[in-house]
C-alpha cells in the first residue's frame, strides 16, 4: 500500500505484530519475515562525475561489541577512506550507543574520503546482533534517514565477514572476538550458521567466555578446589583493583567490558606453562573448532576443498589456540584451507553493497 509517497512493509502481519514504522521513504522494499534479517532499501539514486560518468561510492561497516569499522570504495575497488569508533552491538551496548559508533565510523569514513553522504551509492551494515529482525528494523530506520540516496542493506557482521573471505564462493568463516559464530555456504549457495547466541547463552572460546573462566579459575583457586594460578596476580593488577573484593565488584557492575579484557593476560600465562590458562585456551579452540565443524557438515563439505577464514580478535594472539584449531578442523576437513581472515570484514561489507546493487541492477535491466 503506497500513502502520499510511502510503502509500508511487505511482510502480512497485522499490528502490532509488525512493529516496523507505518511509512518509510519511497520506494522500500522490505518483509520483516526475510530469512536471516536481510533488508534493503533501494533509493534508485545516481552519482555521476563531472564529465557526466556514472560514479559508484561503496560504503561498508563492520560492527561488533569491541569495535566499529567503516571503509570507502569506488567502482574499482580502491580504498578512498576509513574510520574507527566504539562498539555498536546493539543487544550489549544499546542502541543509543549503537547509533553513536555507527555514525561515527561513518562521518570519519567519509571525511577522510572528502564525500558528501549525498554522493554514497550503496552503503551496507555487517552488526553484531542482526541476526533478529527487531534490531535489523531499528538500524534499518536510522541508515535509511542518514542515506536517503543510497542503496542500504543490513545484515549480519557474519555475513560480511564471509563475503570478506570468499566473495560469493562457497567457504566457512569462523569468528570469535567477544563473541562466537561460523557461517558458511556452499558450492550451491546454501548457508548454514551456528552460535553467535550472546554471552548468557552461548559464545563459547569468545574472549568474553575465555575472561570468565579465568576469573572462575582464580575463585576456585582461591577456595583450594584448584591450583594456584598466575592469573590470580595478573587480572587484579591489570583491571587496577587492589583486592579480590574489588576485582568482584567491579564484574558484576560491568562484565561485558571487563571479561573481555582479560583474554591477552590468559595468553600471557599459558605462555608461561600456567596450566589453568592452557586449559582454558584449549577448550575454547575445542568449542571454537565445533562450532565451524557444525556448519561443515551441514554443508556436506567435509570432503571438498574450501577457505576456512578465521577472523576475531582471538585469532593471532595464541599459537596454542589457533594451532589447535587448525588440527582439529583438519581431522574433519582434511581438504580444507585454514587460515587468519586476509580483508577487513568492514571491506566485505563495501564489497557486497557493490555486488547486491549491481545484482539488483542486472534483474531490473533484464525484467525490462
Amino acid at each position: 500500500m503506497v500513502v502520499a509517497g510511502l510503502r509500508q512493509c511487505q511482510c502480512t502481519f497485522p499490528r502490532p505484530v509488525c512493529d516496523w514504522p507505518s511509512a518509510v521513504p519511497f520506494p522500500f522494499r522490505f518483509d520483516c519475515r526475510l530469512p536471516g534479517a536481510d533488508s534493503r532499501y533501494t533509493a534508485g539514486g545516481q552519482n555521476r562525475s563531472a564529465d557526466g560518468v556514472s560514479m559508484g561510492y561503496y560504503l561498508g561497516v563492520d560492527g561488533g561489541g569491541t569495535k566499529t569499522d567503516g571503509v570507502l570504495l569506488d567502482d574499482s575497488g580502491r580504498l578512498l577512506g576509513r574510520g574507527t569508533a566504539g562498539p555498536s552491538n546493539p543487544l550489549r551496548c544499546g542502541f543509543p550507543a549503537a547509533f553513536e559508533a555507527l555514525d561515527a565510523a561513518i562521518e570519519q569514513t567519509l571525511a577522510a574520503a572528502q564525500l558528501d553522504v549525498n554522493r554514497v551509492t550503496a552503503v551496507c551494515v555487517g552488526l553484531a546482533g542482526a541476526g533478529r529482525s527487531r534490531v535489523v528494523k531499528r538500524v534499518m530506520a536510522h541508515l535509511v534517514e542518514r542515506f536517503p540516496t543510497a542503496d542500504v542493506h543490513v545484515t549480519t557482521d557474519l555475513e560480511v565477514a564471509l563475503e570478506a573471505a570468499v566473495g560469493s564462493g562457497p567457504g566457512v568463516v569462523l569468528i570469535a572476538g567477544t563473541g562466537s559464530a561460523a557461517l558458511g555456504r556452499s558450492p550451491a549457495g546454501r548457508l548454514a550458521r551456528a552460535g553467535g547466541w550472546g554471552p548468557w547463552i552461548g559464545d563459547e572460546g569468545s574472549a568474553f567466555e575465555i575472561g570468565r573462566r579465568a576469573v572462575q579459575a582464580v575463585a576456585r583457586a582461591r577456595d583450594r578446589l584448584a591450583p594456584v594460578t598466575l592469573l590470580s596476580d595478573s587480572i587484579p593488577a591489570a583491571l587496577a583493583c587492589p583486592n579480590w573484593d574489588t576485582l568482584v565488584e567491579r564484574i558484576a557492575e560491568n562484565p561485558l567490558e571487563l571479561y573481555p579484557r582479560i583474554y591477552p593476560l590468559v595468553v600471557e600465562a599459558a605462555e608461561q606453562e600456567d596450566a589453568a590458562a592452557g586449559e582454558i585456551l584449549f577448550s575454547a579452540a575445542l568449542h571454537l573448532s565445533r562450532l565451524a565443524a557444525s556448519v561443515i557438515r551441514r554443508l556436506q563439505m567435509a570432503e571438498q576443498e574450501f577457505l576456512v577464514a578465521r577472523a576475531g580478535g582471538v585469532f593471532g594472539r595464541s599459537r596454542l589456540l589457533d594451532s589447535a584449531v587448525e588440527a582439529l578442523l583438519a581431522g574433519v576437513a582434511p581438504r580444507a584451507r585454514i587460515e587468519l581472515l586476509r580483508t577487513a570484514p568492514a571491506v566485505g561489507a563495501a564489497r557486497l553493497a557493490q555486488r547486491l546493487l549491481s545484482a539488483d541492477t542486472k534483474a531490473h535491466g533484464s525484467a525490462r
